[in-house]
């Protein structure tokens, strides 16, 4: 094994030796994410799933809570900002890169709200 192979061993490895219960990528501090286990799949009450960054932007509950989030946020904005318009029937082109956008703002915020929390 070459020196260079060594230190990307080593690195792979994550400083703490734990690694994400996903892609099995070594852990990192500050760049490791915990998230819940469903109730009766850990066994233990406060059973934690183990993850790296990448694979925690993807985690499914996550993003579902995001997405029920933006959702009703979104909505709420849309009829706020945009319902006028809606109700009137005036569709302008504008408006078709506002409303995308405007549900994407909380989706974002909701999962970096989430992730700052997870982050260990």
């Amino acid at each position: 094994m070459t020196a260079s192979s060594s230190l990307s061993a080593q690195s792979d490895a994550g400083a703490d030796g734990g690694q994400c219960v996903r892609c099995r990528r070594g852990l990192r501090p500050g760049w490791t994410f915990a998230f819940r286990l469903p109730p009766g799949l850990g066994g233990a009450a406060m059973a934690e799933l183990m993850k790296c960054v990448g694979c925690a932007v993807r985690h499914g509950p996550m993003l579902r809570r995001s997405a029920k989030v933006a959702l009703v946020v979104g909505t709420v904005l849309v009829a706020l900002n945009q319902g006028d318009n809606l109700l009137a029937g005036n569709w302008n082109g504008a408006m078709f890169w506002k409303i995308p956008l405007t549900y994407c703002v909380p989706f974002l915020v909701a999962s970096y709200g989430a992730l700052s929390n997870a982050r260990r």
